[in-house]
């Protein structure tokens, strides 16, 4: 029993030292996100033009500077919260590979949107929060893992009516093409990264009926 106890302790510590470790990089980024528009406050001027403006020279920084730029409070709230959650996920869940989706989620979507982009200045961090979104929700399905699975119909109960800011004309003012080809991106990286990171638990039975099956097929193949 003290040994089951101990191991009980020990995986708990463990889960709890991941967890910890998982609000680093997502608490890092919301932090920068703040301080950009409380500098905009204190020294009255505008980042906007840190921004992507898509296929313009001056655009480029954009597409690394732009999920910290923010049009106002309500704009940073309405992105700081799902970004923190679902980057905490990501990096809770798919320890292994989150940090390089993180970042190719940002790039990627940065990049499309300087590429495709209407014109005007693209700011904020819905691209990434879109793309974060898609990633975790095909990811879980396609590894076919239950408690990803789980993690995905989550994100649906949670961040359904996202699905709107998809498309032109639903809401003003508002980048869809940054949602649009986040949401892509997204779905990108997890089928590529679909064969890394956390997969469907083999449990001992299986493995045992597929030894018996081999053993069978190998009966047979002998009896011909």
């Amino acid at each position: 029993m003290s040994g089951e106890n101990h191991s009980s302790l020990s995986e708990e510590a463990f889960l709890k030292k991941k967890f910890l470790l998982s609000l680093i990089i997502p608490g890092i980024f919301v932090f920068l996100m703040v301080l950009a528009k409380v500098i905009e406050l204190l020294f009255e001027t505008d980042l906007s033009v840190l921004g992507i403006y898509p296929l313009s020279f001056r655009g480029l920084p954009g597409i690394i500077l732009s999920p910290f730029i923010h049009a106002d409070f309500r704009h940073l709230l309405n992105n700081s919260l799902p970004l923190f959650l679902l980057s905490v996920s990501l990096f809770y869940f798919y320890s292994e590979i989150a940090l390089k989706v993180f970042i190719m989620t940002w790039i990627f979507t940065g990049l499309l949107v300087w590429t495709g982009g209407r014109e005007a200045w693209h700011i904020g961090a819905s691209g990434i929060v879109y793309g974060l979104a898609a990633f975790l929700f095909f990811s879980g399905i396609l590894r076919k893992y239950y408690r990803l699975v789980a993690l995905s119909l989550l994100l649906v109960f949670l961040y359904g009516e996202m699905v709107w800011g998809l498309f032109p004309g639903i809401y003003k003012n508002i980048s869809w093409e940054s949602h649009m080809l986040g949401f892509i991106s997204g779905i990108f990286l997890a089928i590529i990264y679909r064969n890394e990171g956390p997969q469907k638990p083999v449990y001992d039975w299986m493995e045992e009926e597929d030894e018996d099956e081999e053993e069978e097929e190998g009966g047979k193949r002998t009896e011909e």
